[in-house]
């Protein structure tokens, strides 16, 4: 009979190995600043009969929007979009090659965006072997199972809540900024408002002396 440590340190072991398993997905995250007028591309080694998910947002800059182009190893245009602010795209590769997708900022003439995209090759590998076989599943690897699928979500929540908040603090600074420009405006008018009706009351109540020139005969 195992001793209880062992026995209680089992599914937390398999909880810890599942949490790691969740957290080390087959995916690509990148968040990277493109720039006015600038076009940014990457290259992904994809093999025949693999199923990927391409999926971006735009977090700061200008009206938030990008465009967005994905080719096959042939140069064939898989997806194309112009001025998107968010977006997903799932595809089967139709072929062995390096796909590329790129990302396009030469629409904007002075403001560079912050762009966030997501491209996840193929799908995660079954977390028991027995997954993939006829036999059914005992309680616990189902519940391994149901664990993962919710970590997973909770993942993709996570990452999407701290993209939203990312974009509106991004707003929200720029907000302050105009408001800020706004505010010292506004005094500059005032004050020169002020000191120009100083100067006309003033001109109101001032002696205007006349000056008499006589002409001798």
């Amino acid at each position: 009979m195992p001793p209880r440590g062992c026995a209680a340190a089992g599914p937390l072991l398999l909880l810890v190995l599942l949490v790691l398993r969740a957290c080390t997905a087959r995916a690509s995250e990148i968040t990277f600043e493109l720039p006015d007028n600038a076009k940014q591309c990457f290259y992904e080694e994809i093999a025949q009969g693999t199923k990927c998910t391409l999926e971006f947002q735009v977090i700061t800059g200008g009206h938030y929007d990008v465009d967005c182009r994905l080719e096959d190893p042939d140069g064939i245009v898989l997806y194309k979009e112009m001025k998107k602010q968010y977006d997903s795209f799932t595809f089967t590769a139709s072929r062995n090659g390096t796909y590329k997708f790129c990302f396009s900022n030469e629409f904007s003439t002075f403001t560079h965006k912050t762009v966030y995209f997501d491209f996840q090759v193929g799908e995660d590998p079954p977390l028991f072997p027995s997954e993939n076989r006829v036999t059914a599943l005992t309680q616990m690897e189902s519940a391994c199972v149901s664990i993962h699928e919710a970590l997973k979500s909770v993942i993709d929540y996570q990452t999407h809540f701290r993209l939203r908040e990312a974009q509106g603090r991004s707003r929200a600074e720029d907000l302050n900024t105009r408001v800020a420009y706004w505010s010292i405006g506004e005094a500059i008018i005032l004050l020169v408002v002020s000191i120009g009706q100083v100067f006309l009351l003033k001109s109101f109540f001032s002696d205007k002396r006349t000056t008499t020139t006589r002409v001798g005969s």
